[in-house]
């Protein structure tokens, strides 16, 4: 592993850049052939970690944390959508969409590492929330997407009632909040230089190249 490119991808479930970025570093990835040398790991950050178990919707949510307005998120949620057809993922925003609580779904994905399948089970979420329309925060829908990605649902689910399980998810998360991580995606390579935001294919084959000259 010392001699591959280790990627620290700080990203929450419910965060549409972090599919754009994931996307464009993929596709960075592919174009100089780097698909042997790399380590990807996905680091939890929760964009709002007091959110309820019932939710918010988005709109409503918007309008609260950014300022919003129907229109300026409206041109959002296209701009979004024609953003995520550039990495061949679809969008389908809806009429009383909610932001959820994601703590379940990365204590899940710390799981999931241990067991080889963390990506897999990011991309799972990824389009269960925002092309299947799909709650992430329920259990029972958490629990049919680890079925479907090969994972020991029992094994899995039982982590969400574990302490050290939930600690070690707030401890990653602080972590990387004491590093200066305030927004996601930001994309850490070797744990020395990092890109945040969704950042476009060339940028990400520029600091792969530089890394992959000082490796």
């Amino acid at each position: 592993m010392s001699n591959k490119i280790k990627i620290d991808i700080v990203s929450d479930v419910v965060c549409p850049w972090c599919v754009i970025g994931y996307g464009n570093l993929t596709k960075a990835i592919s174009e100089l052939g780097l698909e042997g040398k790399v380590e990807i790991e996905w680091q939890p950050f929760e964009l709002n970690p007091d959110m309820p178990s019932e939710g918010e919707e988005l709109g409503a949510h918007s309008a609260r944390k950014y300022g919003s307005t129907p229109e300026s998120s409206a041109k959002f949620r296209t701009e979004m959508t024609a953003h995520g057809k550039t990495v061949d993922f679809d969008f389908h925003y809806f009429e009383g969409m909610k932001i959820i609580n994601t703590r379940d779904a990365h204590i899940l994905l710390e799981y999931a590492k241990k067991q080889g399948k963390q990506t897999e089970l990011k991309m799972r979420l990824f389009s269960a929330f925002f092309t299947e329309k799909k709650d992430i925060s329920i259990r029972d829908v958490l629990a049919n997407e680890i079925a479907t990605v090969g994972l020991n649902v029992e094994e899995a689910m039982a982590h969400l009632q574990s302490s050290k399980a939930i600690e070690a998810v707030i401890e990653q998360e602080s972590y990387w909040q004491k590093l200066g991580v305030s927004s996601v995606p930001t994309v850490v390579f070797n744990r020395k230089s990092a890109l945040a935001g969704a950042q476009p294919v060339e940028a990400f084959k520029q600091i792969l190249a530089e890394h992959l000259e000082n490796s």
